[in-house]
């Protein structure tokens, strides 16, 4: 299957970038005088930007970052830009327009964790509130030793329903997440690491070059082996054992018509490394 190519589009929020071989892209939060705090509009072309890439046979994973030109503190995301309406028509304190609102943003949140390719969040800096609750739809977080994570909504009076208190439950347990969600207070890498939520944690200094190491490589792994294993491991897992494999035995079957099972077994069996198409 040829390669599929895409220009890049322009956004109001997010940069959106190849690395220079093109197997990986880079969307980056760039709003850096609010600590690349999210509205409707920045989730909006978050999904519009990994929309883009699904069908793109030479991208074959994603960064999730925020921008490195920070003028204030480095950010992944501080959270949810209060100072923003909720939405078009949405009426703040009126109990459906609000339950709407979180609805959209829902929508947003859910089209990320859906998208088909490994997706890794590079935290680097704050990821708080709804930026903590955007790592949790990614599928590996790498983070820099000076990222902080937590949900300081209770101390606005809020709690992060962005899917915070659904998906951290499942990440770390019952007791941690009602912990962070209680108290509001501020976790660091290493602790976030120590609970089995961040993948990598690397000096702040090392953190760019780890970030485009553990990328490159996926960006040349098989593709479609990378979506069976996203989609059995995330949405496998959320139902019973007998169900979860038979997405299992349905993937492999899938995955045996790619063309990069038949490269990899020659490869292996040649004793070569294999040099994976994508699909």
């Amino acid at each position: 299957m040829a390669e599929v190519k895409e220009e890049i589009k322009e956004y109001q929020h997010i940069k959106v970038e190849l690395n220079e071989e093109g197997n990986y892209a880079i969307i980056s939060i760039n709003r850096p005088e609010k600590l690349n705090a999210l509205q409707i509009l920045t989730l909006k072309e978050i999904t519009e930007a990994l929309e883009s890439f699904e069908l793109n046979n030479a991208v074959r994973c994603v960064v999730l970052r925020g921008t490195k030109d920070y003028t204030k503190k480095p950010a992944f995301s501080a959270g949810a830009d209060l100072s923003s309406s909720f939405g078009p028509g949405v009426k703040p304190n009126i109990p459906f327009h609000m339950a709407h609102a979180m609805y959209l943003r829902h929508k947003y949140y859910d089209m990320i964790e859906d998208f088909n390719k490994p997706l890794i969040a590079a935290v680097d800096g704050f990821a708080l509130g709804g930026g903590c609750e955007l790592t949790l739809v990614c599928d590996i977080v790498i983070a820099s030793k000076r990222s902080q994570f937590g949900f300081p909504e209770i101390e606005r009076g809020i709690f992060p329903a962005n899917g915070g208190t659904q998906r951290m439950v499942r990440s770390i347990g019952l007791s941690r997440t009602l912990k962070m969600l209680y108290f509001g207070d501020k976790y660091s890498a290493e602790e976030m690491y120590d609970m089995g939520f961040v993948a990598y944690v690397v000096d702040d200094d090392k953190f760019e070059d780890l970030v485009h190491e553990k990328a490159a490589w996926l960006g040349k792994a098989a593709t479609t082996a990378l979506i069976m294993i996203k989609k059995c491991t995330k949405f496998g897992t959320q139902v019973p054992l007998d169900i979860g494999l038979q997405f299992e035995q349905l993937g492999f079957g899938i995955n045996s018509a790619s063309k990069d099972i038949t490269i990899g077994i020659k490869a292996f069996l040649k004793k070569q490394k294999p040099e994976f198409r994508g699909f």
